[in-house]
């Protein structure tokens, strides 16, 4: 036993137990726990995007607020009871053994009447609460959720096969989300408070967080977490799930091995992250790579790889790290590749300049909605760095570095589609010129409403990037892509 708890006839202790910092949470409940997975970030055309969510706690029981209340008291006496210091040194299991213990005795001193199915509810809450991230572990234990958003305390979204949905979960009130914000973001050494209220981070399984918090979030903290399927997405599933014609991923893995460079352009949510660790997956295990991230989310298998992360800067504003900064340091230290999670501002340029100066094969994300609006964005990224460069040697720059953008994009029904596959030609006169091997065509929709297309090989026959594919041994397994990808086009 640990804390300070009395007899079942006595009172609770009289001292206060200090509330922060809690200690660090616990590996969440396994997978197993979850109804069955079903892809989150990449669309299956079989599946009904009408069809209503799978049951869970979220969506089976709307809470009254005489439980939020009960669920109050029993804490804030839990809280009176127990020793924080001692808990934090048990491991996970036996911590939820003595909280469940110190609640069945609050419980029963407090004659509350609960049926067992209640009172179990109530323990799972409140252990979320001390150990967890509190009413985001269902939601969190879930694998076929891509993205959670929380919009205050009373009001969390959730994203199942690219529908948004309005679900029962809800927070005791602002203060309990801003402690589960801090709790995310402190664990991997960043702040989020009245001065500094913009924090990005992520989770151990590497699922993206954002927290925005009072002054700038007027109606409490908002929270956003793009979750992470915790099997990782192939080039194979993807094609399962009609994001990509065989074909065509046939060439993504071409690409992937012959040292190519790469954008992956595409807008907010459209799986741009995804496919670049899909890209990643035909990286030679003997390479060295270097990946450079404002929060760590890329998940690669090899097992040569350096992740680098920004840092902010600290309550003084001394201390910041940038992606320039990651981009140049990790030019010193020996790489065959960098991989660079998103590409915002003028570390383009810095990215360009080591694609271009021995490291083929560099890969990076970028928002765009076309091939041609990236090519666009990076040379106004790059002029936002005060570089003073003339246009066209920025144009120059782009062409010499980047042989392929591929886009992706999330289409109106919810899906996620790859929509081109392009190569960068050359420049004439002032324009960069550029040429599609594969395109993606909206035929109509069907009568779910589900968009119904075709992905269709341009007849390319010998693209630009044929001697690099040769030189790899590559060019027969491109060839017979190509080829097939005209007979179904045919």
């Amino acid at each position: 036993m640990f804390g300070r708890r009395g007899s079942a006839g006595s009172s609770f202790g009289s001292g206060k137990a200090e509330v922060a910092p809690r200690p660090a949470a616990p590996t969440r409940p396994a997978a197993s726990a979850a109804p069955a997975p079903s892809p989150a970030r990449t669309p299956n055309p079989a599946a009904d995007p009408n069809a209503p969510l799978p049951p869970s706690k979220t969506q089976e029981r709307v809470r009254s607020e005489d439980y939020y209340d009960t669920k109050s008291s029993i804490f804030s006496a839990l809280i009176d009871t127990i020793d924080l210091s001692q808990l934090a040194r048990l491991d996970a299991e036996s911590a939820r053994e003595e909280i469940s213990d110190v609640i069945n005795e609050i419980i029963h001193l407090k004659n509350l009447v609960m049926s067992i199915a209640e009172q179990e509810e109530l323990l799972a809450d409140i252990v979320n609460d001390v150990l967890g991230y509190g009413p985001l572990e269902p939601l969190l234990a879930r694998d076929d959720i891509a993205d959670i958003m929380v919009n205050g305390a009373e009001k969390t979204y959730i994203e199942v096969s690219g529908k948004v949905q309005l679900t029962n979960v809800r927070f005791r009130d602002n203060q309990q989300l801003m402690n589960v914000c801090q709790r995310i973001v402190s664990q991997v050494g960043r702040r989020v408070d009245e001065s500094s209220p913009i924090c990005d981070a992520r989770l151990p399984d590497g699922s993206r967080v954002n927290v925005i918090a009072p002054p700038l979030a007027i109606d409490g903290p908002a929270l956003t977490i793009r979750k992470f399927k915790k099997d990782k997405l192939t080039l194979d599933q993807l094609v399962k799930f009609g994001s990509i014609t065989p074909e065509g991923a046939q060439v993504l893995q071409v690409i992937g091995k012959s040292r190519c460079n790469v954008i992956v352009s595409g807008g907010t949510g459209s799986g741009k992250t995804t496919l670049l660790n899909c890209l990643t997956r035909y990286i030679e295990s003997t390479e060295r790579i270097i990946t450079c991230e404002d929060a760590a989310e890329l998940q690669l298998q090899q097992p040569h790889v350096v992740r680098l992360e920004t840092r902010p800067p600290n309550i003084e504003g001394e201390g910041q790290i940038t992606m320039r900064d990651l981009i140049k340091n990790c030019l010193r230290m020996r790489p065959e590749r960098i991989i660079v999670g998103e590409v915002r501002g003028p570390e383009a340029f810095d990215l360009l300049q080591a694609m271009n100066t021995g490291h083929d094969g560099s890969m990076g994300t970028l928002h765009a909605n076309s091939p041609r609006e990236a090519l666009s964005r990076m040379e106004s990224m790059i002029t936002m760095g005060g570089y003073g460069l003339p246009a066209r040697t920025i144009r120059e720059m782009i062409v010499s570095s980047v042989d392929i953008i591929v886009q992706s994009a999330r289409l109106r029904d919810g899906s996620r589609r790859i929509t081109a596959i392009t190569e960068v030609l050359g420049i004439e006169g002032e324009v960069i010129v550029t040429q599609d091997l594969f395109l993606y065509e909206i035929l109509g929709e069907d009568e779910f409403g589900r968009i119904v297309g075709r992905h269709r090989s341009t007849g390319i026959g010998r693209p630009r990037m044929w001697d690099r594919a040769r030189y790899f041994g590559e060019d027969r397994r491109l060839a017979e892509a190509l080829d097939r990808a005209e007979v179904v086009e045919n």
